[in-house]
């Protein structure tokens, strides 16, 4: 079940969103006003229009549908008789939100509206497959920084409505030592020293691909590991290990993760999967606006 507590869009979502909007918006009128619907809709008319799924999904972004309504009406010009909240479940035909307005603005505003609400949703969707697929196992499943520019804030927004938690928001706020890094420093524990006398106070994890890099680690009283690319039986030794000689240390999977055997994976004992297909990938949620 998903916590629809946890559904509020903090000040720097709604930052990103105001941009968002503002861009999308600029996109469509740039070129001119709407000129079908100027020609088609007369000045006074108003009209009810209602969001509507045509398929099962999850919810996610109607506070950024309003904002649009906002930024094209303006927030006294329309009035909302009916929506659901974030992270709710529709069914097709499912009605998630209606207003009433004037027709010419709510034309204006319906693609990039739609644009928004389907990404998101279909992300939330998406993550609420992922987190039913490991119900009953002690793991999370979690995002990462494979995000579409200028969206991050958002689509981890949807991850938490879908069910998910979040990875770090950008490089600054924790440390992550990848294949690369290990290159860079000439050892695992070098990078993973060097970080700590540079970063002593953030969150530190390390992507190990091999049990023996993990067995270095594991003496070094890390917060997480990262487990790249490791096969379910891998996972199961790795889960053993952590739980014998470091069991204040977390494991997330990553990499060949999919949804047939996100079970098989959550089942071995780790605490995270990775996956990066929420937001770099993601179908939308089929949903339409209908006068």
């Amino acid at each position: 079940m998903i916590d629809l507590t946890c559904t509020a869009l903090s000040e720097g979502e709604l930052t990103e969103a105001r941009g968002v909007i503002a861009r999308a918006l600029d996109e469509d009128l740039r070129y001119g006003p709407d000129v079908t619907t100027l020609a088609t809709v007369p000045a006074d008319a108003t009209t009810t229009a209602s969001v509507v799924s045509r398929e099962p999904g999850v919810l996610a972004g109607a506070d950024v549908a309003l904002m649009v309504l906002d930024d094209v009406l303006g927030p006294d010009s329309y009035r909302v008789t009916h929506r659901v909240p974030d992270g709710s479940r529709l069914e097709p035909g499912g009605v998630a939100l209606t207003i009433e307005g004037p027709t010419r603005g709510i034309l204006t505003a319906e693609r990039t509206m739609l644009n928004v609400l389907c990404h998101l949703s279909g992300i939330a969707t998406t993550t609420a497959a992922w987190v039913e697929a490991i119900s009953g196992t002690r793991a999370q499943i979690r995002d990462t920084r494979k995000t579409l520019p200028g969206l991050r804030a958002l689509q981890k927004y949807a991850v938490r409505v879908g069910g998910g938690v979040n990875h770090r928001m950008g490089l600054g706020d924790a440390a992550l030592i990848k294949d690369n890094h290990v290159a860079a420093a000439g050892s695992i524990l070098a990078a993973l020293r060097q970080v700590r006398a540079a970063a002593p106070d953030l969150p530190c994890e390390v992507e190990v691909d091999s049990l023996e890099q993990l067995d270095e680690i594991l003496a070094e009283d890390v917060e997480l590991v990262l487990l790249d690319n490791f096969p379910v039986w891998q996972t199961q030794i790795a889960v053993q290990r952590r739980d014998t000689r470091a069991p204040g240390t977390k494991l997330e999977s990553s990499g060949g993760l999919s949804l047939p055997n996100a079970a098989d994976y959550a089942g071995t004992g780790v605490d995270y999967l990775a996956v990066g297909a929420l937001t770099h990938s993601v179908q939308v949620l089929d949903l339409g606006l209908d006068l």
